[in-house]
């Protein structure tokens, strides 16, 4: 048994509209969109992690920002901070 649409029914979404609808969604469930670019020393960090864990790109970040929290919060950004730079990571 197949099902066919007419045309009156629905329209075919353009990928603009279907990107927009997929965001709309995003926003509803209480995420929130970021945007950056990164430097030679963390993107090389960032394929490290992502070839380790099979993460995607929100996974890692959403993860590397809780970390990155954890560490302010228990006071070891400082040291983190200086073990990068002693790494040139």
């Amino acid at each position: 048994m197949s099902i066919a649409m007419s045309s009156d029914n629905k329209r075919a979404l353009s990928n603009a509209e279907k990107q927009q609808r997929y965001r709309q969604r995003q926003q509803a469930s209480g995420k929130k969109e970021l945007r950056g670019y990164l430097t030679p020393e963390a993107l090389g960090c960032y394929q490290e992690i992502q070839d380790k864990t099979q993460w995607n790109d929100s996974t890692l970040l959403s993860n590397a920002i809780r970390l990155m929290y954890a560490a302010h919060k228990c006071g070891q950004i400082g040291i983190l901070n200086s073990w990068l730079t002693e790494h040139k990571r």
